[in-house]
């Protein structure tokens, strides 16, 4: 029997603290929160997106950053299994649209609540309130180096035979997230991929988003550019805000707002996402849909002819976008200026400046290497019985529930790979 640390009681770290345990180990899980899982707690607008019901093969599609490396710990802890978990403890599952996984209950407590009942059950001690300084080490006589245990903010050590550090990233820092994990891996010779906020909304320089803020934009498809290449497409539900755009397309979109970019202190690539607000529609079939309104409001006024198109909000802005005088009879508007018209609807655009930063993401994108841990162990492969898993690691997805079932499964596994 081993006696394991496991720093950080999120998602990850309590996996690994059950994973650990079951195998008979005896566990400590240090949480510098006054309580469990509160990152848990507010994922999925409080209700919990706990994992995607989809199959595996598009669960790797759906990451973003280094999906190879999840082989194993997602096909030894796959969605199927993530579900399974909970339902057998009593925290019984639905599946949502896009097959996104949450409690019945739609509260996040009651899947940090199953998770407190398991570590208790397996006779985990958690003891909250208790930040880590670091990881500590020792010298073998080949040179290697292994873990020893963690020395408190207290002072105080704490020896073990494995250390897994599941502390999470930097996105959401009220909930704990403040890098404290990045500094104990690189103070162990651990290399950090640059960090960045993911998932998180865009800042924009038109300002005419602002004039929309509170409005809400369905099935309308989404195209990122950096650049002169397209790094993102997709279809779904966006929000107009005071700074920008928000939203789950603009979330998914955000994920690959840094790839592409020009590394190594160039000039970043000019960043735009195009909107297509009738993605359902060619072009040509716009145009000829156009032509029909206008045919039967042609005494009328430009802007009281295409009030049935767009949210009554949102009317003025394209009409200003037009180039059309609002004020023209729609029968003395030519049909350049109706294309026109047609293809801005099919090509809005928006220059993005920005994003919200680490306070409004989601997750982050960056963090330890993954080429220093071993995939099948999630060991370090630098220090001896030191384990790695969840955000902390360069790992991140889409919206849906891929990134807490990254967490699971990564957490798992590192738990049970202790020997």
């Amino acid at each position: 029997m081993s006696r394991v640390i496991v720093i950080g009681g999120g998602a990850a770290g309590m996996m690994a603290a059950i994973a650990a345990a079951q195998k008979g180990h005896q566990v400590l899980l240090l949480e510098k929160n006054e309580k469990l899982g509160k990152k848990i707690y507010i994922t999925g607008k409080g209700r919990c997106n706990v994992t995607n019901a989809c199959d595996t093969g598009e669960l790797f599609d759906n990451v973003t950053s280094n999906p190879r490396f999840l082989y194993s710990a997602v096909y030894g802890f796959d969605n199927a299994a993530v579900q399974e978990f909970f339902e057998k403890r009593g925290c019984r599952l639905k599946v949502e649209r896009g097959n996104r996984v949450f409690p019945v209950s739609d509260h996040s407590s009651d899947i940090i609540r199953t998770l407190s009942k398991e570590l208790e059950r397996l006779g985990v001690e958690t003891r909250l309130k208790t930040p880590v300084e670091e990881i500590l080490t020792r010298k073998l006589p080949d040179d290697r180096c292994e873990v020893s245990g963690v020395r408190l903010c207290s002072g105080k050590e704490l020896l073990a035979d494995a250390v897994i550090l599941c502390s999470g990233g930097l996105s959401y820092p009220a909930t704990g997230s403040t890098g404290d994990g990045y500094r104990m891996a690189q103070k162990l010779g651990h290399t950090l991929i640059p960090c960045e906020p993911s998932l998180v909304p865009f800042t924009v320089a038109e300002d005419w988003c602002a004039e929309l803020q509170g409005l809400a934009l369905k099935n309308v498809s989404a195209a990122l550019f950096l650049g002169k290449k397209k790094v993102y497409e997709g279809f779904g539900e966006m929000l107009f805000t005071h700074f920008g755009v928000s939203g789950p397309l603009i979330l998914s979109a955000s994920s690959y707002y840094r790839t592409g970019n020009a590394k190594g202190g160039k000039k970043k690539a000019e960043a735009v996402l195009k909107l297509d607000l009738k993605p359902a529609l060619s072009e040509e079939q716009l145009d000829r849909r156009l032509l029909r309104d206008f045919e039967e409001a042609k005494n009328r006024q430009f802007r009281n002819a295409v009030d049935g198109l767009f949210p009554v909000r949102l009317t003025p802005v394209m009409i200003a976008l037009s180039g059309i005088d609002p004020e023209k009879r729609v029968h003395d508007i030519t049909k350049q200026e109706r294309q026109g018209f047609a293809a801005r609807i099919k090509d809005v655009k928006l220059h993005v400046t920005g994003t919200r930063g680490f306070n409004e993401a989601i997750i982050t994108r960056g963090g330890v290497s993954v080429r220093e841990v071993n995939p099948s162990t999630m060991e370090s492969k630098l220090v001896s019985g030191f384990y790695l898993a969840g955000e902390l690691l360069d790992l991140d997805a889409l919206t849906g529930g891929f990134n807490l079932q990254i967490a699971w499964s990564t957490g798992h596994l590192a738990g049970e790979s202790v020997p």
